[in-house]
């Protein structure tokens, strides 16, 4: 098994916090990418490709000091169109996905309990998403819906009609079978080929998802911490409510 990690965006939305590339945001001395390394080693993933493009020098040398650190192996692929949507990031780091192996598949801007790679990791269903019932409403979370055991949507914004039985907020980590993992790349190029690059990774996994019935396993993850960083007011709650309870 092996990781994708995206680390590529520019963080706009922080800019008047933060300058730097958000995978290095510190939160108790420790950056958010060092953080992902310690999780996916203690999960037993010593293998990663990680996409970078905004300030990627600063990225690629810290990736560098964590692999002789943790003892893991990073191929980095460099995505040049890194303002547009983050499929564009997923396709320049495809290899992963074509790897043969199956693939944890995760956004680089998360703080969280390790405890929820584990999960992911371990969880019975080749091929498996993470969802937190604990979610503020909103059309800023990527929520997850099902509707007997189900998945009937996974996007921000849902339909007004839309029926389903339980609903949560996505955490942005996935795991894929090999043959999902390709069936991911080819939707990805795709999308890469055509206006559709710059849309979100997410739409093409939303795809995937529904050419299949919505046969899709879904993690209850809802009481471990966790926080996307997107915003100037998630850096004060990642270090004030979440970090402590990580800790």
């Amino acid at each position: 098994m092996r990781a994708i990690i995206l680390a590529a965006g520019v963080g706009r939305r922080l800019s008047s916090s933060h300058s730097g590339a958000k995978c290095l945001l510190e939160f108790g001395g420790r950056s958010l990418l060092a953080r992902h390394y310690l999780a996916l080693k203690a999960a037993g993933i010593h293998e990663v490709t990680l996409c970078v493009g905004h300030l990627s020098d600063s990225v690629i040398a810290a990736v560098a000091a964590l692999d002789v650190q943790q003892g893991m192996s990073t191929t980095v692929f460099h995505n040049p169109l890194y303002t547009l949507g983050s499929v564009v990031s997923l396709w320049c780091a495809r290899a992963g996905l074509l790897a043969g192996d199956s693939v944890i598949l995760m956004d680089a801007d998360v703080l969280y309990d390790p405890a929820i790679i584990d999960r992911l990791v371990n969880a019975d269903a080749a091929d498996c998403m993470l969802l937190d019932r604990d979610f503020m409403p909103g059309d800023e979370p990527v929520k997850i819906c099902q509707a007997k055991g189900k998945v009937v949507e996974f996007r921000k914004q849902l339909a007004p009609d839309l029926q389903y039985d339980v609903i949560g907020e996505s955490v942005g980590f996935f795991k894929f079978s090999p043959d999902s993992a390709l069936d991911i790349s080819m939707r990805t190029g795709a999308y890469s080929a055509d206006e559709r690059r710059e849309k979100p990774h997410e739409e093409v996994i939303r795809d995937f998802i529904l050419s299949r019935g919505g046969a899709m396993a879904v993690e209850d993850v809802t009481g471990l911490p966790w926080i996307e960083i997107d915003f100037p007011d998630d850096l004060t709650r990642a270090a004030r409510d979440i970090l402590p309870r990580i800790q």
